[in-house]
């Protein structure tokens, strides 16, 4: 994944001991993908993985190459001679593995393999926390609005309240209807403090999402952004099939577990072997002489384990049933993707639908704001009715703030159900 990191973004990262006192930051969406992708624990343990992954290709390899030993030996004889003597010994060893019965290069593959799947399962992380910040960001900015306008929801209510009781002084209104809106009031200020609440849970799942201290109060710096445009969902799910790193991961744990077999059935095969040993030593000849002996061994080793009590048999019985359940699972997996691609696309086909038709509805309060700021200039509508026309134009934008959330996220999931950036 590509990003630009802009000036803002690199000072934070360099200068994180500014960032960890400070009580608030503001963020845009870019800078909280590349924070939690760089801090983000379930990244950084896959990318162990990752790397764990790649030393035991480099294990499985070492068995291809030639093993040398060095021994050395020093021995002190007392009493036994006329004099006391030291004897010394060395020996050089090398030895070449020259079959195993594909034992060896199976391994490798196996493992090369191996490391493709951590990888593909390291992009599923990235992708799934990319999506996961998304939500809580705009989940994040989403709440900030809701809180606004349930805040001002809360003092038109007053107002009404203020207004209704200086009627009730007058007995114009009866005490019922003072009543009913305290009520009101109350419902309303329940649902401003709901709304807290959520963008509190709010700020606490994206802290967490980027591993920052849970008192630092992030301030999204974003907006909703809508693009509409054509979506093909046969061309989506082909592309899914090609892109998606669970696909990746499952062929390559399928193709990992069928070099198993070959790596099972290779404990009944011959294993042949070369070695070179040089030996070196002092000897005693003659009574108290000492000298140096040195000769060499080159050999050929074969071994063919005979009869192991059918224990080779049942390790490949159960590589081929590992391969059989790799199978069923890519099959599986693939029938999932189907349905998830399909989910998100009708969600994202009816959140633009859903965009459209509040679009509409935002015109119709904002021409009636227009009208009532007419009557209210010409003093035909009261201060209370501009203040009800101007919350319900507020509410309407609110709604349309809704659904151009619901866009964005129908649009992340979408992108991932595809295999691309959510």
């Amino acid at each position: 994944m590509r990003r630009k990191i802009i000036p803002v973004l690199t000072a934070l990262i360099l200068i994180s001991p500014f960032v960890a006192r400070a009580e608030e930051i503001s963020l845009t969406l870019d800078e909280a993908i590349t924070i939690a992708l760089r801090d983000n624990r379930d990244v950084l343990l896959k990318t162990e993985d990752v790397k764990k992954a790649k030393s035991k290709i480099a294990e499985a390899e070492s068995g291809l190459f030639p093993a040398a030993n060095f021994t050395a030996g020093w021995s002190d004889t007392r009493q036994l001679y006329s004099k006391d003597l030291n004897a010394y010994s060395s020996q050089v060893g090398v030895k070449q593995i020259l079959y195993k019965g594909g034992k060896l290069i199976n391994a490798v593959k196996a493992n090369e393999y191996t490391y493709i799947a951590s990888e593909a399962i390291l992009d599923k992380t990235k992708s799934e926390i990319i999506l996961n910040v998304k939500n809580a960001f705009y989940a994040l900015l989403l709440s900030d609005k809701f809180v606004e306008i349930n805040k001002a929801i809360t003092g038109n209510t007053q107002e009404h309240l203020d207004f209704i009781q200086a009627l009730n002084g007058s007995g114009e209104a009866s005490e019922s209807d003072v009543l009913k809106m305290r009520s009101s009031l109350a419902s309303v200020k329940q649902a401003y403090e709901a709304s807290v609440n959520q963008a509190e849970s709010a700020q606490a799942l994206l802290n967490n999402l980027l591993f920052f201290d849970k008192e630092l109060e992030i301030k999204p710096n974003g907006q909703f952004s809508f693009e509409a445009k054509e979506i093909a969902y046969d061309e989506a799910f082909l592309k899914a099939l090609e892109l998606r790193p669970e696909i990746r991961q499952l062929e390559a744990e399928r193709n990992a577990a069928e070099k198993a077999i070959e790596i099972a059935k290779a404990d009944n095969r011959p294993t042949v072997s070369a070695s070179w040993d040089y030996y070196s030593r002092s000897h005693l000849a003659g009574g108290t002489t000492k000298n140096w002996n040195d000769y060499n061994m080159l050999g050929i080793t074969i071994s063919w384990p005979i009869f192991d009590g059918w224990l080779t048999k049942s390790k490949v019985e159960q590589a081929i049933i590992d391969v059989k359940e790799a199978q069923l699972l890519k099959e599986k997996t693939v029938k999932d993707i189907a349905l998830e691609i399909k989910t998100a696309y009708l969600d994202l086909k009816s959140a633009i639908e859903k965009i459209k038709s509040l679009s509409e509805q935002a015109n119709v309060y904002k021409d009636n704001l227009s009208v009532i700021e007419e009557k209210y200039q010409a003093g035909i509508a009261s201060k209370l009715d501009l203040a009800d026309a101007r919350l319900s134009y507020a509410v309407a934008l609110f709604n349309q703030s809704q659904a151009d959330y619901d866009y964005v996220i129908a649009k992340a999931k979408f992108d991932k159900a595809t295999g691309g950036q959510p």
